[in-house]
C-alpha cells in the first residue's frame, strides 16, 4: 500500500574536500614509487649529448650486456627466441617500439647484430636509449 504525501529525498551530495586529499595521498604514492618500478639489469649506458633520447614506457626495453648477452626485461634470452617474442608482442600491439640499452662496455656488433635481426624481422621503430653527458 502507498502512502500519499511521503517522498524521500536522497542527498546525492559528496564532501569533495575529503576526496581531494585522498587523491592528494594517492599520487604522492605513485609519485614516489614510480622511478622504483623500472625493470631491467644494471647497465652502464654510454653518455650522449645533452638532448639524449631515454626508452618510452610503451616500448619493449632490450639490454644488450657487455658479455654479449640478450635481457628482455630481466629475462635472458638467445637471440631467434627474443625476435620470437617481440614479433609476438608486436602482433598484439602493432605500435610496439623497440628501446635498446646497451651497456658502454658491449661491443658494437652486438648491438648491431641486434639491430640487424629487429630489422630483418620487420620492426621499424629501434631506438637507442644513453645517459645524458654532464
Amino acid at each position: 500500500m502507498r502512502v500519499k504525501g511521503r517522498c524521500r529525498k536522497f542527498d546525492f551530495s559528496f564532501a569533495l574536500v575529503p576526496m581531494i586529499d585522498v587523491m592528494t595521498v594517492l599520487l604522492a604514492v605513485f609519485m614516489v614509487t614510480a622511478p622504483m618500478m623500472t625493470s631491467g639489469i644494471d647497465l652502464e649506458l654510454p653518455k650522449a649529448g645533452r638532448g639524449a633520447l631515454a626508452g618510452q614506457d610503451r616500448a619493449a626495453q632490450i639490454s644488450v650486456t657487455k658479455d654479449g648477452k640478450y635481457h628482455l626485461a630481466k629475462a635472458q634470452l638467445p637471440l631467434p627466441d627474443l625476435i620470437r617474442r617481440l614479433s609476438a608482442m608486436q602482433r598484439e600491439n602493432p605500435k610496439l617500439e623497440i628501446v635498446i640499452s646497451g651497456d658502454k662496455d658491449a661491443t658494437y656488433g652486438g648491438v648491431m647484430t641486434l639491430m640487424g635481426a629487429l630489422r630483418d624481422a620487420g620492426f621499424s621503430k629501434v631506438g637507442l636509449r644513453t645517459e645524458h653527458a654532464d
